[in-house]
């Protein structure tokens, strides 16, 4: 005969039961640990996605005990009648079934290289053929200020450009303080180059080497990891390939990223 021992806990130590909630759709929670409050817009693999009064979204985990609800602990269990998952973007967008690319933009984004490019294309590239939004590459930010000139940005055709390494102080923060305008945003993330944008544990590193000055970013990085030196387009790739959406990327980019999106797409004055 099976025995079973008594549990001794004192009954002010043990943990009380709480209720089970189901992530209904519009069913308002806070996440404690963040402080994040938000209506429930998805629930998918064991996470849920809540969007707040401004309009940003954050996925938690479902764990026990962990939402409130009215201020009470509740833990948030998937709704027993839950549509099918919506498919989502790599940005982390609901996906639109069907949805056909819009006739392109007079607006623009540009961004410092080709890498930049391919980054944006992987992760954003399903938003931005919806809004019509075509990304192209500079060469370098010196040649901005001509480019920023021939294309004339105006109130139908504005222009947005992401530059790497846009620390105060710095050449291309003049450069960018100079084509800046009500219809031009320079934005910049703080990574030396687009590759240390993409999370080290994405890539299935500890953390990005650090280089020394007046040697090549690129390829001290392969050195230091033992990657093939002559060839930063094969590290690329296998950077590029570890990119599976927008979690694999620091918010330094994904931030400024989305507010390119933003800003080029936003309606003109009186329209």
């Amino acid at each position: 005969m099976r025995q079973y021992s008594p549990d001794l806990t004192p009954p002010w130590k043990r943990s009380k039961p709480v209720p089970e909630v189901p992530a209904e759709p519009g069913l308002v929670v806070e996440e404690p640990g963040s402080g994040f409050c938000g209506a429930v817009i998805g629930c998918e693999a064991g996470t849920v996605t809540l969007e707040d009064r401004f309009g940003k979204h954050r996925v938690f985990p479902m764990e026990l005990r962990g939402f409130l609800v009215e201020g009470r602990v509740v833990t948030l269990v998937r709704p027993s009648s839950a549509p099918a998952r919506p498919t989502r973007t790599a940005s982390g967008s609901v996906a639109v079934p069907g949805a056909r690319a819009r006739v392109a933009r007079a607006g623009r984004i540009y961004v410092e290289g080709r890498h930049d490019a391919e980054l944006v294309e992987k992760v954003w590239g399903d938003d931005l053929r919806i809004e019509g939004v075509v990304v192209e590459y500079l060469e370098g930010v010196d040649d901005l200020p001509s480019i920023v000139a021939d294309f004339a940005p105006g109130p139908d055709a504005r222009l947005g450009v992401l530059v790497d390494h846009l620390v105060p102080g710095s050449k291309e923060s003049r450069i960018a303080e100079s084509v800046t305008s009500e219809h031009a945003l320079v934005v910049g993330h703080p990574y030396i180059d687009i590759w240390e944008a993409v999370k080290p544990a994405a890539v299935g590193i500890e953390a990005w080497p650090r280089v020394p000055r007046g040697q090549d970013w690129k390829t001290g990085v392969c050195r230091a990891l033992g990657w093939r030196v002559a060839n930063t387009g094969e590290a690329w790739q296998r950077i590029l390939g570890s990119v599976r959406s927008y979690k694999d990327l620091e918010p330094e980019l994904l931030g400024r990223v989305e507010e390119l999106i933003d800003f080029v797409t936003a309606p003109a004055h009186g329209s």
